[in-house]
């Protein structure tokens, strides 16, 4: 029990450091979309973080063939241009940790997506998760006092749906012939960035400032929220059972909320506030439901 423990402590050092880096990143890119035009911002960050995990890789000697090419193709449009690209656009108008409470609605939208899709049916605990994230989602949107959030907000939503499509694709891969996940990371940003690279060239969006703030946000997107984060979490996941780590990705959106209140201001409603805590509840039912066989 003592060396089990033992092996544990890492991987929860990790993960606890990955909630940090991941849900700070909410308020980085608040902050790199001033000086930047969101495709661009997300481009660059993503074909970057993708080289340096290509290095990464290869430092490693991890298999780097590409395989299953047309899954790797709705993999990178969806779980790296969908969602970077419209998490990074939903921050130009909306809150930091508003965004980043929508956009970890993705497990839900995966267990709804599931059952259609690959044949996994809602357990009643799932059920329920589903339903407090979706009050949670209209909470926050507040429909009656949109003041022209619906964008922004709907982006949210969207960037977690992406997000998901992107997650059932693996796992379908993932059921035939298990593959390596640090290359299919690598792989998904390559295509992923490439296509937003190609969004950044036909969206007009102005010039990019290469100011010290836009520069550090860069780097922290780059270094620590791409490769040294998915690093990490190739690690838990390897270490740690699946709860656990699915529990532990639930700090990601508090941390990205406290970060936003304290470094920007933003201070939710009570509304907005309520529904926060029923996404993050949810998603709490959620995990915990993965304990039954």
């Amino acid at each position: 029990m003592e060396t089990n423990a033992r092996s544990y402590r890492p991987a929860l050092a990790a993960l606890a450091a990955l909630s940090l880096i991941w849900g700070y990143n909410w308020v980085v890119m608040k902050v790199a979309v001033q000086y930047a035009p969101p495709f661009a911002f997300a481009a660059v960050r993503t074909v970057l973080g993708a080289l340096l995990l290509l290095g990464v890789a290869v430092a490693l000697r991890r298999p780097l063939r590409p395989r299953k090419p047309w899954h790797l193709l709705g993999l990178g449009l969806f779980q790296t241009t969908g969602f970077i690209g419209l998490a990074t656009w939903a921050v130009v108008a909306s809150g930091a940790g508003k965004v980043a409470v929508l956009a970890y609605t993705m497990p839900f939208w995966v267990a709804l997506l599931a059952w259609p899709v690959l044949g996994e049916r809602l357990r009643a605990a799932q059920a329920f998760a589903v339903a407090l994230a979706m009050a949670g989602i209209l909470c926050i949107l507040d429909i009656g006092q949109l003041h022209g959030t619906l964008l922004s907000d709907g982006l949210g939503v969207g960037c977690g749906a992406s997000w998901a499509i992107g997650v059932v694709i693996a796992k379908h891969m993932q059921r035939s012939d298990p593959l390596d996940l640090l290359a299919l990371t690598t792989w998904q940003m390559l295509i992923g960035g490439a296509a937003l690279a190609v969004v950044a060239l036909l969206v007009p969006g102005g010039a990019t400032h290469w100011t010290p703030a836009y520069v550090g946000a860069l780097v922290y997107n780059v270094v620590l929220a791409t490769a040294l984060a998915y690093v990490l979490w190739l690690f838990v996941v390897e270490r740690l059972p699946a709860r656990e780590a699915a529990m532990g990705t639930l700090v990601n959106p508090l941390v990205g909320i406290v970060a936003a209140w304290i470094q920007l201001g933003e201070r939710p409603t009570l509304l907005e506030g309520g529904g926060m805590l029923l996404v993050v509840g949810g998603l709490a039912v959620l995990a915990l439901s993965k304990r039954a066989p």
